[in-house]
Formats: structure tokens, C-alpha cells, sequence
């Protein structure tokens, strides 16, 4: 069986992830100091495994240097970077069909259900007897349960709970929906302090609890938290072909930013993903 995720790894002051899980390379972090260096890692280690898609978060300053080397803009999220520059989320592909998005139907009719849900506030209160708290290291166990029954596959190893402990001990915060101490629904979010934003991800709602508007409370519930300590942007790479997430940011108040071709191992199959962004505070 393949082991669940992709390794990730340093190089200069950037982070990788790579390997044939997702078939991708991934530049999660790219330190403005390893460019061009960067470009040609990339490169040596997509021929050396035959990966088909380097995928790329980088800084507008620096598109030009990546487009010339046969890079695609897909998505843009403004003010990412310390709440000035652009993030923009660039690919090159190394086989020319993963370019190829075969449900491009389904995912444009779930963009516009989506649109259609902007700026109406979902209920902010909790249904009585549930609570909603940051999640502590003897939360992992369950934390990573709940996942297992709800993603087939996902792009990092969360069905772990060693993987949920470590995290925690790192820049990822998760939040929990408990009803007395069952485990109703989790989300998490990634901090960047010295970029001051932050990537949203992990949403997972028990089937027991669906319909209560768990995933867009705890939304609301990251946001106000990182506020406070001065994060400036929100973001998401949520599942493009699934209709109730890309609802949930949408009517959470976040743009659209693009769409990711064929980008992540989730739910049993490489899919497509959709770029969501929110300005939270003013820089």
C-alpha cells in the first residue's frame, strides 16, 4: 500500500514537498534568496522520479524569472506577502495531460453555486451542547480518526497522529466542535508570522454532525484568533469539484483566486483545486 503523503524537506531557506503520492513537486515555501537555484532543484529531482507537475508559490517580483522557464500563472492572491506583494501560484508541467481538467463542467457549475452563496453569513452560534476550543496534543488520536473516515487520501500524512502532534508543535493550530467529548468536527491553520497570513485546511465534519455549519464556524472562529496577533490574509487550496467547501469560503467573504489543475491526492484521486484568499486586516 502507498504510504499516505509526500516527503518534505528543506533547501536553502525553502520548503519542499515532493514524491509520487501527489507526482509533484511542491514549492510551499520559496525563500526570494534561492532564486534561481530553486528553478533548476526542481527540475533535477521531476526528471530524476518522473514527476509530472512542479507546482510553485511565488513571489510577483519573481514571476517573470519563472515564466521564462516554462511556467504557468494558475492562480494569484494579492497582498500574501506581509500584506503588500502578490502570491502567485505558478506550474510547470512536466506531462502535458495533467493540464488536461476532464471535469471542467462540474467544477465551473460549483464555482457558480459558490458565487451565488458570497456575502451570506452563515449562523455564527453553536447548536446547544456543543463546544468549540483549540484542540491540544490528546486531541491527535481522534483528530486523525476523523479524518481516516472522511478522506479516502490526502495530500499529507493527517490520518497519523504522530504527524497531528508534531504540527501542533509547529506553526499548525487546530480547532475542534465537541459534543460533551465525541469529536464532531476539525479544521486547521498553517501560520506564516514573518509573511503575516495564514492557510486554512483540514476541514472535516463527523458524518453524525453534517448540516450544521460546523466547517464555516470554525472558519470564523481561526480567523478571529489570528487577527489578533496580527495575521493580514487568509487562504485556501480547497477541492474544486466539491460543492459545500468552496460554498463555505464563499459565503465566508473570500475571492476567488484560480483553479489548480489536477494538483492533489484527495478522497482516492488526483483532483483539481480551487484558490480562495480573504484580506483580514488592513497592512
Amino acid at each position: 500500500m502507498m504510504k499516505q503523503g509526500d516527503v518534505v524537506m528543506h533547501r536553502g531557506s525553502s520548503t519542499i514537498q515532493h514524491g509520487h503520492f501527489n507526482n509533484r513537486v511542491y514549492v510551499m515555501k520559496l525563500a526570494p534568496a534561492d532564486i534561481p537555484d530553486i528553478i533548476r532543484f526542481a527540475d533535477d529531482i521531476s526528471r530524476k522520479e518522473g514527476y509530472s507537475k512542479i507546482f510553485v508559490k511565488v513571489p510577483e517580483s519573481s514571476v517573470e524569472i519563472f515564466a521564462s522557464d516554462g511556467y504557468v500563472t494558475e492562480a494569484t492572491v494579492p497582498f500574501f506577502y506581509q500584506g503588500k506583494e502578490s502570491a502567485v501560484f505558478m506550474a510547470k508541467y512536466m506531462d502535458p495531460e495533467r493540464k488536461e481538467v476532464r471535469n471542467a463542467t462540474i467544477i465551473a457549475d460549483v464555482l457558480s453555486a459558490a458565487f451565488g452563496y458570497a456575502g451570506e453569513r452563515g449562523s455564527q452560534e453553536l447548536p446547544d451542547g456543543f463546544s468549540l476550543m483549540h484542540a491540544h496534543t490528546g486531541d491527535a488520536k481522534e483528530i486523525a480518526a476523523l479524518y481516516r473516515s472522511v478522506f479516502k487520501t490526502y495530500p499529507f500524512p493527517i490520518f497519523d497522529p504522530d504527524y497531528i502532534r508534531e504540527s501542533m508543535q509547529g506553526q499548525v493550530r487546530y480547532f475542534v466542535i465537541k459534543k460533551s467529548h465525541q469529536l464532531a468536527a476539525v479544521a486547521s491553520c498553517e501560520t506564516d508570522a514573518e509573511n503575516r497570513n495564514m492557510e486554512v485546511t483540514d476541514f472535516a465534519t463527523n458524518p453524525l454532525f453534517g448540516g450544521k455549519g460546523f466547517a464555516g464556524l470554525l472558519l470564523h472562529a481561526m480567523e478571529a484568533d489570528l487577527k489578533k496577533e496580527g495575521i493580514q490574509l487568509a487562504y485556501t487550496i480547497a477541492r474544486a469539484g466539491f460543492r459545500p467547501i468552496n460554498a463555505v469560503f464563499a459565503r465566508a467573504g473570500y475571492r476567488f483566486g484560480g483553479l489548480l489543475p489536477n494538483n492533489t491526492n484527495i478522497c482516492g484521486s488526483m483532483e483539481s483545486m480551487n484558490v480562495w484568499y480573504k484580506k483580514l486586516l488592513e497592512g
